[in-house]
């Protein structure tokens, strides 16, 4: 991923990549000359990256999944003083995906059944993903407990993820397909323009799309 947005950011005339970061390196310094700074990394380096962010006070766009509950209430600490876009997918067909659940839920009521099934590549770590888990929370706040979620590590798979509405002698299908990293990276560099110069808070994709 961090390739992929390197790459597509020089293409782009509005960006200019000041700094890169693997694991190990120093993220403070790096952090100094810029307006923004893209993590995704792991979710172990949140605790310095937020450090450096915070001293430097830079905005954050945060894409790195797999965060504890604890390393997720640090997130949520640094957006009371800076601005900070955090998501588990910045795909735009993803962020209408997580809409499009919370509106079907809402429409098709206790009647309908929801289950949620996420396939990815055979070397992604956490599972469920963390988009599997965001729309089990979008579900859950529309009224759904206990959402069973089934994970598949198979292949090369980029990304798939479905929703299924089971109801009275009917059945709702939604299903994003990634067919590329390219759409998580124009998403991430997309949250790290709009972000800069915004109040401190905790951002997400959908604030970012207006959705």
């Amino acid at each position: 991923m961090g390739r992929t947005i390197v790459d597509l950011a020089r293409k782009d005339s509005k960006i200019e990549v000041v700094a890169q970061c693997d694991l190990g390196d120093a993220i403070e310094t790096a952090l100094q000359n810029c307006d923004v700074a893209i993590d995704f990394s792991n979710a172990n380096a949140i605790d310095e990256v937020c450090s450096a962010a915070s001293k430097n006070k830079k905005a954050l766009v945060i894409g790195t999944t797999g965060h504890t509950a604890e390393q997720r209430q640090l997130i949520e600490k640094i957006a009371k003083s800076l601005p900070v876009v955090f998501a588990s997918n910045f795909s735009v067909g993803v962020n209408t995906l997580f809409a499009l659940t919370r509106r079907a839920a809402e429409i098709l009521g206790e009647d309908f059944a929801a289950e949620i099934t996420e396939t990815h590549h055979t070397k992604k770590k956490d599972a469920p993903s963390g988009t599997a888990k965001t729309l089990g929370e979008i579900l859950q706040q529309a009224g759904k407990s206990d959402v069973p979620i089934q994970s598949i590590r198979e292949g090369d798979v980029v990304g798939d993820h479905s929703v299924f509405f089971t109801g009275p002698n009917e059945r709702l299908e939604l299903t994003h397909r990634a067919g590329s990293r390219e759409i998580f990276a124009r998403g991430a560099l997309r949250a790290a323009e709009w972000v800069v110069g915004k109040p401190a808070g905790l951002y997400s994709m959908q604030d970012v799309l207006g959705l």
